[in-house]
């Protein structure tokens, strides 16, 4: 004989989905604020697609500087295209469900990306350090196989990091009543505390994660440009010094505006839970679009080979149509 319903003891509960939010209290206008959202979402794969191009195609471009640069531009299109079709999703068509394992996917991919983000950013710095403090043996250090296998240690670094993440979760058990997630794609903080179980170890290894990758680049960043700072200053001429520095700034500047977003999130998310759901959505939307929409702005801006060698594609486009 089956037990009547409320006498049925759940063990154990796995949503089949989550429930998505675009921006909390504005759904009415979900319609409109989709455009800025769309356009952002253009110009970030259109000029980090761009720079691929400019890099690929110009041979003076062919240089330790650059590689990274594409790096870091495919990175940027990772980050970029892993939460587009759930944010456009719930923006364009209020299509709010995403399936459990479909979530865990897009967070695994999402917080990869991130990692591999500031990875390369430290691996930049570790660039700009050596061609100023060494220029005559810079290129020798740098080869191509170096700088593969630096890439390759980057993307094995964030994938070891980030697989345990998504079985840490998935042993956890989550409460039937509390599906709706606080963004319109899966954030690691977000999804854990939809859980009903002990979520210690999850919180252990996420801090883990993010003081052995974010925390040591950010802290390795900063030695490397102490130790630039030095070797600047070390030089005679002061139009030597400014010509060295002015190398630095395009990095300088795209450090900032990653490491701010991470910093702002880390901080509402473990402190700021009596503000606003609309401060959350805003902070976490910025960490995850202002990164690689400004990456080609900046470095089209401050870097004159880039400039050239994206207008000279655009105008070969603009030709052949």
């Amino acid at each position: 004989m089956l037990l009547p319903h409320s006498y049925i003891n759940i063990s154990f509960f796995q949503p089949p989905a989550f429930l998505l939010i675009g921006i909390p209290g504005l759904e009415a206008a979900h319609g409109w604020i989709s455009i800025p959202f769309s356009s952002m979402y253009t110009v970030a794969l259109t000029g980090n697609c761009l720079i691929l191009l400019a890099i690929r195609k110009t041979a003076i471009l062919h240089q330790p500087m650059y590689y990274f640069l594409s790096m870091l531009a495919l990175t940027d299109m990772g980050l970029t295209l892993s939460t587009l079709p759930t944010t456009l999703g719930v923006l364009w068509f209020d299509h709010r469900l995403i399936d459990f394992n479909a979530c865990l996917v897009q967070m695994f991919f999402l917080h990869t990306f991130s990692v591999v983000e500031s990875s390369v950013l430290l691996a930049m710095s570790f660039d700009r350090f050596l061609a100023i403090s060494n220029p005559l043996r810079y290129a020798a250090i740098l080869t191509n196989n170096v700088i593969i296998r630096i890439g390759l240690a980057i993307v094995t670094r964030a994938t070891v990091s980030l697989f345990p993440v998504p079985f840490l979760l998935k042993r956890l058990n989550f409460c039937p009543d509390k599906t709706l997630l606080s963004h319109s794609f899966c954030f690691h903080p977000d999804v854990m505390r939809r859980a009903c179980d002990d979520i210690t170890i999850n919180i252990l290894y996420g801090l883990y994660v993010v003081a052995s990758t974010a925390s040591i680049d950010s802290l390795l960043i900063a030695l490397s440009y102490a130790l630039i700072l030095r070797t600047v200053l070390g030089l005679a001429s002061p139009r030597e010094r400014v010509r060295a520095l002015n190398t630095c700034v395009s990095h300088i500047l795209r450090v900032l505006v990653f490491y701010i977003p991470v910093i702002g999130v880390s901080i509402i998310h473990r402190f700021g839970k009596h503000l606003s759901p609309i401060v959350h959505a805003l902070v976490a939307y910025v960490y995850l679009l202002v990164p690689p929409v400004l990456n080609p702005i900046i470095y089209s801006v401050k870097s004159k080979p880039i400039r050239e060698a994206m207008l000279k594609i655009l105008r070969k486009k603009g030709q052949g149509s």
